[in-house]
């Protein structure tokens, strides 16, 4: 692959930065925003849970074709087939997400990006939090983790970080507290 034009030697391209190196999107002649990445142990589990629901569904799916449909066994094997390459599929889409997730704390605000194909940027300015939880479901426990969930006036605003550790997530959830409050009296 040939470097972007304007590329430094020896800096990866562009595409092949990991999140937190790239500038927020947006953000055309600014500098570039360090993001912080979201764990990696979130690949696992949302591969965990993405293996979890194939399975679910492929056991349903033989039982109906092989007993109730009486559907021939070669043409079960191919679907099958069919599957686990969809499986395969899904789970470097995970694994790429999960790469390009990321948030960084800015002096005003917050901004959550995410997306390969499709890029998301989300920016809470902290004078807006309401509040801001920390969400922990069994399998998040299980893994470490942690979601911070970010509350504002308007409900289509809310806002998601997964996938932090769950000491991380406990510190940004106080800092982001305290910056609201701070933002909040300053208004």
């Amino acid at each position: 692959m040939q470097p972007a034009a304007g590329a430094q030697p020896g800096q990866p391209h562009a595409e092949m930065q990991p999140a937190h190196a790239q500038p927020a999107a947006g953000q055309a002649g600014r500098q570039p925003v360090d993001l912080q990445p979201v764990s990696p142990r979130l690949a696992g589990l949302r591969l965990l849970e993405m293996a979890l629901t194939m399975a679910v569904v492929a056991a349903v799916a033989a039982v109906l074709a092989l007993a109730v449909l009486r559907v021939p066994l070669w043409l079960s094997a191919a679907g099958a087939a069919v599957w686990l390459l969809a499986a395969g599929w899904w789970a470097l889409v995970i694994v790429r997400q999960v790469r390009h997730l990321g948030y960084a704390q800015r002096e005003s605000d917050l901004l959550i990006e995410r997306g390969i194909l499709i890029r998301s940027s989300t920016v809470v300015p902290y004078g807006r939090l309401q509040f801001v939880d920390v969400v922990a479901g069994p399998l998040d426990r299980a893994f470490g983790l942690a979601n911070v969930k970010l509350h504002t006036a308007s409900a289509a605003s809310d806002a998601v970080i997964p996938g932090l550790p769950r000491e991380r997530a406990q510190r940004l959830r106080e800092a982001l507290a305290a910056r609201g409050e701070a933002h909040l009296a300053g208004l």
